[in-house]
């Protein structure tokens, strides 16, 4: 029986939440097959796979290897994958039973398969009493299939993240997406680079993935991301090379994109100011020349946008605007 969704887990030491992402999961039964990708863990994560797959051997599989990053294990978890359609959850992560079975019924629907299906999902902040509901009613029809035409305007805050995303695999492996080896935050580049391979989209607005944050040591912690302030710009830079080397017709797809290079770069600019050595200015002046470098227009219009102009503040007094209003951004939309 051809599986409908694979699950890629990447995990690495991961032995203290493992349990709970899985068991979430298995309640997809013989729909799905969970690939737990021990990425190199030195706890008990391993073994926790193999116990899972010992026990579940129609559904888990436990894929081990070196350690190579967040990446590697999504790369791993693609190769190893046959179902047709491919989603990621984050071992920290876990999904909700009623719309898991939702989503499952409605991939099973498809007489001719879609592209990509986008859900929505919901932060899990610790200690946060409110939950936080990231859905995309107001830029995407519900309940059709539908192309890049029929989109609206997304908003800050309201891009697709990994979260939100379900892949056809065949479309993953036409493009050769290979995501970077040791480097944090491919999750961005995961959803950018197959998108405009994307034809045929549907979204289903239920609160599908549980997104677990708030740990000091996570990867999107603010002052984890400036000390990794090397690894969000490769990604940064990858995205602009991508962006300007596959040029599209279709507008709403271009503006989409723009908008996705131009939060990132927003964000890198405002960390390397907040950081605010004489290196990390130096940093972010590279960022901004190797933009012009790879696309003048797009430079341009990055440059000349609200984002772009706030970080060319100069000064002191600058500096201080734009990270208040960084803040104000993150304080409204949650992101990072």
């Amino acid at each position: 029986m051809k599986k409908v969704l694979s699950i890629i887990v990447p995990s690495y030491n991961s032995q203290d939440y493992l349990k709970r992402c899985v068991e979430s999961l298995l309640i997809g039964g013989s729909r799905v097959e969970i690939l737990i990708v021990n990425d190199g863990s030195k706890d008990n994560t391993g073994k926790i796979a193999d116990d899972y797959q010992a026990q579940y051997p129609e559904i888990v599989r436990a894929i081990h290897q070196e350690n190579g990053g967040h990446g590697e294990a999504v790369n791993t978890g693609i190769k190893h994958a046959t179902g047709e359609y491919v989603k990621v959850v984050d071992s920290d992560d876990w999904v909700d039973p009623d719309a898991y079975e939702k989503i499952l019924d409605c991939l099973a629907s498809f007489t001719e398969p879609i592209d990509l299906l986008i859900s929505n999902y919901v932060y899990e902040k610790q200690g946060a009493k409110r939950k936080k509901v990231i859905e995309y009613t107001s830029f995407l029809p519900t309940n059709q299939v539908f192309s890049w035409e029929a989109t609206k305007r997304f908003l800050v805050g309201k891009y697709l993240l990994m979260h939100s995303v379900i892949y056809r695999r065949q479309l993953l492996l036409s493009q050769h997406l290979v995501l970077p080896k040791h480097t944090f935050y491919v999750d961005n580049l995961y959803v950018f680079e197959p998108l405009p391979a994307v034809k045929k989209m549907y979204y289903l607005d239920v609160d599908f993935y549980r997104y677990y944050i708030g740990r000091e040591d996570q990867s999107v912690n603010e002052q984890v991301m400036i000390k990794r302030i090397d690894q969000q710009l490769y990604i940064n830079r990858r995205m602009i090379a991508f962006f300007a080397q596959h040029p599209t017709t279709d507008k709403n797809l271009q503006a989409y994109m723009f908008k996705y290079a131009e939060i990132i770069t927003m964000i890198s600019s405002v960390l390397l100011i907040k950081e605010g050595s004489r290196e990390s200015l130096a940093k972010k002046r590279e960022l901004w020349q190797y933009i012009r470098k790879q696309d003048v227009k797009l430079y341009r219009k990055l440059r000349r946008g609200f984002f772009g102009f706030g970080v060319h503040l100069p000064g002191k007094s600058g500096h201080m605007i734009v990270i208040g209003f960084y803040r104000l951004v993150h304080k409204l939309y949650g992101f990072n």
